[in-house]
């Protein structure tokens, strides 16, 4: 479809990592290219200058913007007329750090994946980064991004469980249940080693998705955490397995466990949120329903599409209730709705409200949360306090 004056043009797109044989960077170009409002026009797809051109061939990205070399990408996107105003970065954890900040540099708007970093040293310049750049950051919790989970957002910030009491949040998987790094499969190598992933395996990996999934729909901040985290393959290097007790401003309290050594379990995320006046379910799993109950009444099953799903799940919706929509769509609502915050800025507009992305002080919270486990985990699993580290 042609470009009009009421077709806004389409976002210019970059990507660094993502190339030949890349689980997650495929992902992104999928949920970018859902909503149509981005063109990927460069990448730096792989460190390697064979494999670099070879992966932009791959997805239709010319040549002579197909780089082997991210800061060189940056330098010359940014000084064409028509370079890109987005890059999406989707390389393992030690890289993000340095990368987002080539780009904010440039004023480039940036779409990362989480975490946010490797460190929180580098977390809390990140941020620093981000915000004197005055580019648009965006990180892809994309679970964020479902219906449901906006559904439960709103109800909570519209009261319906009043005050929270309890957040319980489980994340358990099973596929890291044998050394699977030392077969040299791609995803079990980095995501067990430190020096690519950070000081947090498990927990980094899932565990802070379990977090930030809490903490957006509650609305709540962490005080304090208490961990327990394991290794329970021997000659693991980073945890496979975690139990966290939260305490949050304001008094609530919380669970997380996170375990990549769960028989029978694969991606099951699962949340549930307690107040004083009601409480709230749901399972990524069975991502279009969310169990509502009122104190003292039934419990309500509420369906994505269907008569009780509320203007927050709806926005977020794009086919009738029954058919199920779920990973790639959630990852396609930050895509849109980072699209809607860039057209904004284009022309000096605010960003709406509607705004849900995690942003670069989400990130921050999620590497905290991850450092301040570690810790704990280290001295006794005592508790520490997040905001002393």
């Amino acid at each position: 479809m042609a470009e009009t004056e009421t077709t806004p043009a389409r976002i210019r797109l970059g990507m660094v990592g993502g190339g030949r044989d890349a689980f997650i960077g495929g992902v992104h170009r999928i949920a970018a290219r859902m909503d149509d409002h981005y063109q990927l026009v460069a990448g730096a797809f792989s460190s390697t200058p064979e494999k670099a051109l070879a992966s932009a061939a791959d997805l239709g990205v010319s040549s002579d913007r197909a780089y082997s070399d991210y800061k060189v990408m940056a330098e010359t996107e940014a000084a064409l007329e028509h370079g890109i105003e987005a890059v999406s970065i989707v390389t393992p954890n030690h890289l993000h750090f340095d990368v987002a900040r080539e780009f904010l540099s440039k004023g480039i708007h940036v779409i990362c994946d989480k975490p946010l970093t490797s460190s929180l040293a580098d977390a809390k310049a990140l941020v620093k980064a981000a915000e004197d750049s005055g580019a648009l950051f965006v990180l892809t919790h994309n679970y964020t991004g479902y219906p449901m989970i906006r559904q439960a957002r709103q109800f909570v910030q519209d009261g319906a469980l009043g005050t929270i009491r309890l957040v319980q949040a489980e994340y358990p998987q099973d596929w890291l249940s044998t050394k699977l790094e030392d077969t040299g499969q791609k995803q079990a190598d980095w995501r067990t080693d430190p020096k690519r992933s950070g000081i947090g395996g498990c927990i980094g990996d899932i565990g802070t998705h379990a977090f930030n999934l809490g903490c957006f729909v509650s609305g709540l901040e962490l005080q304090s955490l208490c961990a327990d985290l394991d290794s329970f393959v021997d000659g693991r290097q980073l945890d496979d397995n975690a139990h966290v007790m939260l305490r949050y401003q304001g008094g609530a309290k919380g669970l997380i466990w996170s375990s990549q050594v769960a028989p029978g379990n694969e991606n099951a995320l699962r949340l549930r949120v307690y107040g004083t006046d009601g409480g709230l379910e749901w399972s990524q799993e069975d991502p279009n329903y969310l169990w509502y109950t009122k104190l003292g009444e039934p419990k309500q099953l509420l369906t994505r599409g269907g008569s009780g799903a509320n203007d927050a799940a709806n926005a977020v919706s794009r086919i009738p209730a029954g058919h199920p929509e779920g990973y790639l769509e959630g990852f396609a609502n930050l895509y849109t709705d980072a699209a809607q915050a860039i057209k904004a800025m284009r022309t000096g507009e605010k960003i709406t409200d509607s705004f849900l992305c995690p942003t670069v002080q989400d990130g921050l919270a999620g590497v905290s949360f991850v450092a301040a486990a570690v810790e704990s985990s280290n001295q006794g699993s005592r508790w520490v306090e997040l905001n002393k580290l």
